[in-house]
């Protein structure tokens, strides 16, 4: 039994509300317990100009932490005048993850930019905001075909995606780590998942004493069966208002 009472396999509390904005295209509040992130998803009818005229569209993402995320005040990277490395390692992961279950070509010459800010960090921020992510996405594509920006049969989603984080304490395999489990993982990883079960990364590193092959192999069969309960999450929240 862990320090909130969950079993080993088992996620914290996720929730997904869907349309948490009124402004954007597509959006999602995500919680991973007390992990929030707000991701929000900017539908814009052209592309960057590298792009023009191949008939693709383009998928990005950008990721930031509010200054109070965290149990003390971080100063806004915009106001130390640069984006720190780990800022843009997460940025360029929740893009990838993205365009891993897109097909530019049926998105057409249109771009949409997701954000997520953390707006509460318990462990799992990256996760929750490629999770919470891809909802935005799917509505932010299906706002594009109403305003005829993609065409009524086109298929720009290929399949959804999903993560989660995995780590090893006490000896013990363990999904979904909380902040506090996180700091004293012996080993510590991310899993991003499609739904149909095909791996689009893995992040893994040993903390303290290296790993074997049986204990890495229990980590992704965690991770896979999480992403997999987090996909049902996911399009349950897309299927509730239609």
């Amino acid at each position: 039994m862990r320090a909130d009472g969950r079993e080993a396999d088992q996620l914290r509390e996720i929730t997904i509300e869907r349309g948490w904005s009124t402004h954007a295209e597509g959006s999602a509040l995500i919680s991973f317990g007390g992990t929030k992130v707000l991701c929000t998803a900017s539908f814009t009818n052209g592309v960057p100009r590298w792009l023009t005229g191949k008939g693709k569209g383009w998928v990005t993402a950008e990721y930031a932490m509010l200054p109070r995320a965290t149990n003390s005040r971080n100063d806004r990277e915009s106001i130390k005048g640069k984006v720190g490395g780990r800022t843009h390692e997460i940025s360029r992961l929740i893009g990838r993850a993205l365009r891993a279950v897109v097909d530019t070509k049926a998105l057409g010459e249109n771009t949409i930019v997701i954000d997520c800010d953390v707006l509460q960090a318990d462990g799992g921020t990256r996760t929750a905001a490629i999770t919470g992510a891809y909802v935005a996405l799917a509505d932010a594509i299906e706002w594009g075909r109403a305003k005829k920006f993609i065409g009524q049969k086109a298929t720009p989603l290929i399949d959804s995606v999903a993560a989660v984080s995995v780590g090893i304490i006490d000896g013990e395999p363990m999904l979904d780590l909380a902040y506090v489990e996180d700091v004293r993982a012996e080993t510590d990883m991310n899993v991003v998942v499609t739904g149909r079960g095909l791996f689009v990364e893995v992040q893994g590193t040993a903390e303290g004493a290296p790993f074997v092959k049986r204990e890495l192999d229990a980590l992704l069969e965690l991770g896979v069966n999480g992403c997999a309960d987090l996909r049902d999450l996911q399009l349950a929240a897309l299927a509730a208002d239609d």
